[in-house]
C-alpha cells in the first residue's frame, strides 16, 4: 500500500510541476511588453484631424486617426523640439535635441552609430521594421527589416531602398507603404516575439499630389479663411522676412496644379519635374482629365489681388486634404488588422507627423517657426488596458519624449538613462502630476527654403518667449492666454517685464540643462545668404520683392 501512495506522491509532483510551468507561461503571455506601432505622417496639422475639433475638421474629416483618439489618448500640447522633417526624426529617433543628435537641418548626415530607440527594442527583445520616408541619409540601423523611399520619396512610383536594392514601384505612396506595413505584420505574426514597426508616410508634404480616387474629393468644398490670412506682422521682423506665403512663394504649377493657360495640360511654374513626369500615361491621362476643366474654370474667372490669393488658399486646401485622405485609409487598414487578428488589445498604437504645419494661418504653408500651428504635433495613441478611451493629456510634452515612453512601456526605463527627454508614461495610465513647466525649442536652417531666421526660445502653459538670431537680433514674447493666434509681439510692453524676466531664467536654466553652447550661435555668412536668395529666385521663376 506504501508503494501506491508514493506513486500517488509522484504523480501529484509531476502534475503540480506541469500546471506550474502552464501558469508560469501564461503570466508570461499576460505580462508581454506591448507592441508598438508608430504611424507617422509628415506635415500632417492638427488642424487637419477631425478629433482635434478645428472647422476644417467639420468639412474634411479622419475617421480613422480619430479612432485612435476614441480608444486612447488625444494630446493637445504636444511640440517639437525643432520644426522641420530630418531633425524631428532624429530627435524621435535618440531621444535628444538637435544638437546632441548631430542632425540640426535638413541636409545634415545622421550618425546611424548612435544609440537609438530601435536599437534598445531588439536589445528588449523586439522585433524592429521600418516602411516609407527616412530622410536621413545613409541606410538605418537597428532595424531589423527596412525599405524607406529615395530621398524625400515621390507620390507617384516611387522609388524604394532595401538592404537588397532599389525598386520602382508603380502605385500611390501611401497605399504601398501601408500594405508593406501590413505584409510585414503579416509576416511577423509567426514570431511570438513583441514587435516595432514604424510607419512613416510622404503625405501629405508638399507638393500635395492626392491618389487618383481622390483627385476631386474636396473641389466644391468651401474651407474658412484664417483670421490672419492677410497678417502684415508688425513688431514681427522675422516674420516680415519669410518666404512661405501662400498667395507670394507658392510655385503655380509644382503646388498649386495650374496650367500655362486654358485648355493645356503643360504645368506653369514646375521646377521639379520628376513629380508628375514619372507618371505612367494612364495616370497621367486620369490626372489631366480631372484638372483641365478646373483650371479652364480658375482662367475663366481672371481673378487678381485678394480674390486671387483667397483662391489660392482654397486650391492649397483641396490639394492637400485630398492628399491626407488616404493617409486616413491607411490608419484604418492598420486599425483594423489589428482587431481581426487580435492584436490590438496589446499593441500601442501611435499617430503623430514631423511637427505642424501652417494651412493658411498669416497666409503661410509650410512650419519651421516656434509658433504654434508649426510648433504643435498632433499626438493620439492608444494600449487598452493602460490607456483610459477617450482621454485627453494637456500636459506641454514634446518629441523628446516619444522614446523614454516607449522604453519605459517595453521594460527598458533604464535603457533611457543617457536621453534628454522624459517618459510621460505617468500620464497615459491617468496622472495628472505636472509633467513639465516649460520646454525648449531650436531652428537652424538659415539660409535655406523659405528663409525662416534661426530662433529659439521656451514656452511655459501660458506664455512664450522667442530670440531670432544670426542676420537680425529681435525677441518676442507672447501671452498665449489672450493672445492664441501671436500676433502682438509684447516684447516691450512693461505689464509683463517681471513674466518676460523669469522667462529670460528659465531659458537659460533649460540651455544649460541641455548643454547649449556658443557653437550653436555662429553666424552664417553673408555669401551663403546671397545665394539661398538666388536660388530661391531661379526656382520661383520671378525675381523676389
Amino acid at each position: 500500500m506504501r508503494w501506491f501512495k508514493c506513486l500517488l506522491l509522484i504523480f501529484f509532483l509531476i502534475g503540480f510541476v506541469h500546471c506550474k510551468e502552464q501558469f508560469n507561461k501564461e503570466a508570461v503571455e499576460v505580462s508581454r511588453p506591448p507592441n508598438i506601432i508608430f504611424i507617422m505622417a509628415d506635415d500632417h496639422a492638427e488642424q487637419a484631424i477631425s478629433a482635434y475639433g478645428h472647422p476644417i475638421g467639420k468639412l474634411a474629416s479622419t475617421p480613422n486617426i480619430d479612432r485612435i483618439a476614441k480608444n486612447g489618448a488625444l494630446f493637445t500640447h504636444n511640440y517639437c523640439t525643432n520644426s522641420i522633417c530630418g531633425p524631428s526624426r532624429a530627435v524621435i529617433l535618440t531621444g535628444k535635441m538637435s544638437h546632441e543628435n548631430g542632425f540640426r537641418m535638413n541636409g545634415d548626415r545622421f550618425n546611424g552609430n548612435q544609440a537609438t530607440l530601435p536599437k534598445f527594442l531588439k536589445q528588449l527583445g523586439y522585433n524592429t521594421a521600418l516602411v516609407g520616408k527616412w530622410h536621413l541619409h545613409g541606410n538605418p540601423q537597428g532595424f531589423d527589416h527596412w525599405e524607406i523611399l529615395d530621398d524625400q520619396g515621390k507620390y507617384y512610383n516611387p522609388d524604394f531602398i532595401s538592404k537588397e536594392d532599389t525598386t520602382r514601384i508603380e502605385g500611390y505612396a501611401t497605399d504601398i507603404i501601408t500594405n508593406k506595413a501590413l505584409n510585414w505584420l503579416s509576416k511577423n505574426r509567426k514570431d511570438k516575439s513583441p514587435f516595432f514597426l514604424m510607419v512613416h508616410q510622404k503625405a501629405p508634404h508638399r507638393n500635395w499630389m492626392p491618389a487618383l480616387r481622390h483627385l476631386n474629393m474636396y473641389d466644391a468644398v468651401q474651407f474658412p479663411l484664417p483670421k490672419t490670412y492677410f497678417s502684415k506682422f508688425p513688431n514681427q521682423v522675422a516674420a516680415q522676412q519669410q518666404l512661405q506665403t501662400i498667395y507670394e512663394d507658392m510655385y503655380e504649377g509644382h503646388d498649386l496644379k495650374l496650367s500655362t493657360g486654358p485648355n493645356t495640360t503643360e504645368l506653369s511654374n514646375n521646377p521639379w519635374t520628376d513629380d508628375f513626369n514619372r507618371m505612367t500615361p494612364e495616370q497621367k491621362a486620369r490626372w489631366n482629365a480631372a484638372y483641365l476643366p478646373k483650371n479652364n474654370a480658375f482662367y475663366k474667372a481672371n481673378l487678381h489681388g485678394e480674390d486671387l490669393a483667397k483662391w489660392k488658399y482654397q486650391r492649397y486646401m483641396q490639394e492637400y486634404m485630398a492628399t491626407v485622405a488616404a493617409v486616413d485609409e491607411g490608419v484604418g487598414k492598420i486599425l483594423d488588422y489589428l482587431e481581426k487578428e487580435g492584436l490590438d488589445q496589446n499593441t500601442l498604437v501611435v499617430y503623430t507627423t514631423d511637427q505642424g504645419f501652417y494651412l493658411g494661418e498669416n497666409g503661410w504653408f509650410d512650419k519651421r517657426f516656434m509658433y504654434e500651428t508649426a510648433f504643435k504635433m498632433p499626438l493620439l495613441m492608444q494600449l487598452p488596458g493602460v490607456i483610459e478611451p477617450g482621454i485627453m493629456i494637456d500636459a506641454l510634452t514634446q518629441n523628446l519624449d516619444f522614446a523614454p515612453t516607449f522604453l519605459d512601456l517595453a521594460g527598458g526605463k533604464s535603457m533611457a538613462a543617457g536621453m534628454q527627454g522624459t517618459s510621460f508614461m505617468p500620464l497615459l495610465t491617468g496622472n495628472s502630476y505636472d509633467f513639465k513647466d516649460a520646454i525648449y525649442y531650436h531652428f537652424y536652417d538659415y539660409p535655406a527654403f523659405h528663409m525662416v531666421k534661426r530662433h529659439y526660445g521656451v514656452r511655459t502653459k501660458r506664455y512664450k518667449l522667442i530670440h531670432f538670431y544670426d542676420d537680425i537680433d529681435t525677441w518676442e514674447f507672447y501671452d498665449l492666454q489672450k493672445d492664441p493666434n501671436e500676433q502682438y509681439n509684447a516684447i516691450n510692453d512693461e505689464n509683463y517685464a517681471h513674466t518676460i524676466a523669469l522667462l529670460h531664467k528659465k531659458l537659460d536654466s533649460l540651455q544649460k540643462d541641455y548643454r547649449i553652447t556658443a557653437k550653436e550661435f555662429e553666424p552664417v555668412s553673408p555669401e551663403k545668404v546671397k545665394k539661398a536668395y538666388k536660388d530661391f529666385e531661379r526656382l520661383r521663376g520671378i525675381p523676389l520683392k
